[in-house]
């Protein structure tokens, strides 16, 4: 432990005596000071035999009861606090049923009073179309299946715990001898900057047009055609549709309650939503594409929701809105369309009311009013172009407008190439060339900003089931190609007019 040296200075007393060295420390002390020293380290090493003598008896406790430990503890005390919850919102929930029970016996009450009152007088201003028979069948349909079996009182069970979820979480890992060493991080030399990741994939651009698109007057039947029934080569009073990279065509087959889905060249289509089974839909009127989340947002007219379908399950994004049209941006946003209150609202992810964004201001044919609004289209710019049916008009509405302008109809219900009847699909292209089904004058129109009239695109040759006529048409899209599909509703068909080569 130490060795004699000659007369040198101690450590502690710095005195100059004869002193002793301790190895461990390698500092110098005089005997006294030494005996000290020698002392204190004894007695830390019993204080640390006894610490681990001590910690061995807590390990071997442990081991044979392993339930008696504060952890446990927590864990008992968490059951006991979520019974608690449990049984106290059963009971919540059971008086909120009642409640909403006797709520929903006087609202359906009131809606038959003043549908009844409504249906009443169309019949006697004798001013009506086959959308407000439509309309009004489907109300009363509702009313007697809201009576029946409500749809907006149900049991939800969220995915989201309203119990504080528990769970032990560790780290520990297999033992490794302990070590005692310090390790440093590597960083790399040449770290990979914000600016290097962005120029590793560029966004392909679509060729701009620069001419006006022309078609084949002459239409192939690409889907349906085959009379109106339930069968898979067939169709009934289909409306929205949306065309794939694949061109395969999704259909709102809106009457076999059903979404289907044809492919390119297919002699009949493939039901990718079942309405039939577990009353999935009901009378379905719209449907697009979620790419973001491989997902499809349907507009379920008939249940009065719009949904969002994906690997055989749908989850409700929006509830009790009578919705017909709806379309998405490129931030995933969605534009719901409300025939009932004559507005048009966006929705982003976890809203519970939409925000405003055309309309609201009650029915009408001012600026800032609509009446009846069906289909919409979302431009690149967030402008939104809005089937205003029963004003038979396109109004357009640009980012946080206040009001919408007129580019399309506006000039009464007609068939001059300045108006429009009951207008149904729109669609606008990268020309900012707007295409209108024109429903009750079976034709499609395209329209540019600013003119006083549009023109006839295809269709216009009277109602009919001809490859030239259409009858009642309502949806439209294109493809890469730059082909029209338009949705011939009361043929229960969809047809393809070819882009004519300039």
């Amino acid at each position: 432990m130490a060795t004699t040296n000659n007369k040198t200075q101690c450590s502690v007393c710095n005195k100059e005596n004869n002193t002793y060295n301790c190895k461990r420390c390698s500092n110098e002390f005089c005997l006294p000071h030494f005996t000290e020293h020698r002392q204190r380290i004894e007695t830390q090493l019993e204080a640390i035999i006894n610490d681990y003598d001590q910690f061995q008896q807590t390990i071997i406790q442990q081991k044979r009861n392993p339930y008696n430990s504060s952890l446990i503890e927590q864990i008992n005390q968490w059951e006991t606090n979520s019974i608690q919850q449990v049984q106290q919102t059963a009971q919540q929930c059971r008086e909120t049923l009642m409640k909403l029970t006797q709520k929903l016996i006087n609202n359906v009450e009131r809606q038959f009073t003043e549908l009844s009152k409504k249906l009443k007088e169309i019949r006697q201003k004798n001013e009506f179309n086959e959308i407000d028979l439509n309309h009004f069948q489907l109300k009363l349909t509702q009313i007697t299946e809201e009576f029946l079996q409500p749809s907006n009182i149900s049991i939800r069970q969220d995915s989201q715990e309203f119990i504080k979820k528990i769970s032990v979480i560790s780290s520990i890992e297999s033992y490794h001898p302990i070590q005692f060493a310090i390790s440093t991080a590597t960083i790399p030399k040449n770290p990979i900057t914000t600016s290097q990741i962005s120029n590793q994939s560029q966004v392909k651009q679509k060729p701009i047009q620069t001419k006006k698109s022309k078609f084949k007057q002459s239409a192939i039947t690409v889907a349906g055609g085959n009379a109106q029934g339930q069968k898979l080569n067939q169709l009934r009073y289909p409306w929205g549709i949306f065309v794939d990279n694949d061109k395969s065509i999704c259909i709102a087959d809106c009457y076999n309650h059903r979404i289907v889905k044809w492919k390119l060249n297919s002699n009949k289509g493939r039901v990718i939503v079942d309405g039939n089974q577990n009353n999935q839909l009901n009378l379905p009127t719209n449907i697009v594409s979620d790419k973001k989340n491989n997902s499809f947002i349907i507009s379920d007219q008939g249940n009065r929701r719009v949904i969002r379908y994906f690997d055989q399950t749908q989850e409700i994004l929006i509830s009790n809105i009578d919705c017909y049209g709806l379309t998405i941006d490129k931030n995933g946003f969605i534009y719901v369309s409300d025939y009932e209150y004559h507005e048009v609202r966006r929705w982003k992810q976890g809203d519970k009311i939409g925000e405003l964004i055309a309309g609201g201001n009650g029915q009408g044919n001012q600026l800032n009013q609509l009446n009846s609004p069906t289909y919409i289209f979302i431009a690149e710019d967030y402008s939104l172009y809005i089937l205003d049916h029963n004003n038979h008009r396109v109004m357009k509405w640009k980012k946080d407008a206040k009001e919408g302008i007129i580019v399309a109809g506006g000039n009464g219900q007609g068939n001059s190439l300045r108006q429009l009847s009951y207008p149904q699909g729109v669609f606008v292209d990268h020309l900012d060339q707007i295409y209108v089904t024109d429903y009750r004058n079976d034709r499609v129109m395209r329209w540019c900003e600013g003119d006083e009239a549009g023109e006839t695109v295809v269709g216009g040759n009277g109602q009919g089931n001809q490859s030239n006529q259409l009858n009642g048409p309502s949806g439209l899209s294109f493809d890469d190609d730059g082909n029209l599909y338009v949705v011939d509703h009361n043929n229960h068909r969809i047809q393809k007019y070819e882009k004519v080569l300039i």
